[in-house]
């Protein structure tokens, strides 16, 4: 199986809920499961076996998902496969269902059941035909790039004024920014959300200067701990939190200083915890969702570093995938951003051109990251890798995600 997350936010760029995005079988190896062949075990719905499986803390951090549904699917025993409140579960199906009687009665159905439905895929000229499920819908998702949102939001206050209306594929910024300021739109789903970019202001704040500057520190071929130590020293919130760190690692550690800490870790754990902690901290100030793609980022990265035969470089992989949205983070084009911390020439070269020994392992996180499971497919047959080893380590991401924050408690 492959499974994504793809964020849903609102107008000031919260993120609201998660869309769930999975594919049971690789259809370039499975063929046949591009015909009939796909409704085989049609019944299991993927969404809610990941979300049974791993617990919606560590899939959504308790935000609501949006499960995609079939025609078969539909109508099993959907409440036996999650046990998750109904309520958090938005039922997600398309113009693959059709406005036929006994679809609109299931609908309707599992609506009494309090679980929140969504539908998407569907053009204009249909709408009329499926007006008894857009009765019963809560979400519309639609193609911006091919609706006149002015129209539209009359349409939908008019005939079904309790529908949110989502926008999909919004790409860039300024596409963001064209809708928010025209309105209509409730929830905005796009690509730039995912891998942005923002260009700022020309000066960093003071604190974030000296988390510049030890990540310069950490990041060197062979840095001094005490140096580290010092730097950290300038922020409490860094001390409490190396402080934690060893508390968790050791049992009776006596620790006097923060350099005592840090030499505790030693300087392969120090590098590390000072990588995501800063990390942590530079995105205070931004959507959480920056930090969380950028942490999720990392570690699926590192957790490819075998998958691509680079067992050894796992460690600079996960500073690729952390280093990823640097951009968004300081607010400079991503060649700026990479100037001011010290890299390895891999990563500048895969963050920038796109080219390297690491860029398929950042194109293939991307493209998993973006749901494009015939790009995925067509890479992991070409390399001859399994579906389930992709699997494990994005929801291995995703665990580690939860467990580095404590989400849920």
């Amino acid at each position: 199986m492959l499974a994504t997350l793809i964020p849903l936010f609102d107008h000031d760029m919260n993120v609201c809920a998660y869309s769930i995005f999975a594919q049971k079988e690789n259809f370039l190896l499975n063929p046949r499961m591009l015909g009939v062949g796909r409704f085989d075990g049609a019944s299991n719905i993927e969404g809610m076996e990941i979300v049974e499986s791993m617990g919606l803390d560590t899939v959504s951090g308790d935000k609501a998902v949006f499960i995609e549904m079939n025609s078969i699917s539909l109508f099993s025993d959907i409440a036996s496969q999650c046990d998750v409140p109904h309520d958090k579960q938005v039922l997600l199906i398309d113009k693959d269902v059709p406005a036929e009687e006994r679809y609109i009665e299931r609908i309707r159905s599992l609506r009494k059941e309090h679980y929140r439905l969504a539908i998407r895929k569907l053009p204009v000229s249909m709408f009329e035909s499926y007006k008894e499920i857009l009765k019963l819908v809560d979400y519309v998702f639609l193609n911006h790039k091919k609706i006149d949102i002015t129209k539209a939001k009359v349409y939908f206050s008019r005939m079904y004024p309790n529908v949110k209306l989502v926008a999909v594929n919004v790409n860039t910024k300024e596409e963001f920014e064209v809708l928010k300021e025209g309105g209509g739109y409730d929830l905005y789903e796009g690509e730039f959300f995912r891998t942005p970019v923002k260009h700022g202001e020309e000066e960093i704040a003071p604190i974030k200067t000296n988390y510049l500057e030890l990540l310069n520190i950490v990041n060197d071929i062979d840095f001094d701990l005490t140096d580290a130590a010092d730097v950290i020293g300038r922020d409490p919130a860094l001390v409490i939190s190396l402080l934690e760190m060893v508390n968790r690692m050791t049992v009776n550690s006596g620790i006097n200083s923060v350099r005592h800490a840090a030499a505790m870790l030693g300087q392969r754990e120090l590098k590390k915890w000072i990588n995501t902690a800063v990390t942590k901290e530079l995105c205070a100030d931004k959507p959480s969702e920056i930090l969380r793609t950028s942490l999720i980022r990392a570690r699926f990265a590192e957790n490819l570093a075998p998958v691509f035969q680079m067992g050894g470089l796992s460690s600079e992989l996960f500073l690729m995938g952390l280093f990823s949205v640097l951009d968004v983070i300081l607010e400079k084009p991503m060649s700026e951003a990479l100037d001011r911390v010290k890299i390895s020439k891999d990563i500048r070269q895969a963050l920038i051109d796109r080219d390297g020994q690491f860029a398929p392992v950042y194109d293939f996180v991307l493209q998993y990251e973006g749901a494009s499971w015939q790009e995925v497919s067509r890479q992991m047959v070409i390399a001859g890798i399994e579906e389930d080893t992709i699997y494990k380590a994005y929801i291995d991401a995703l665990r580690w995600y939860k467990e580095l924050f404590n989400l849920g408690k």
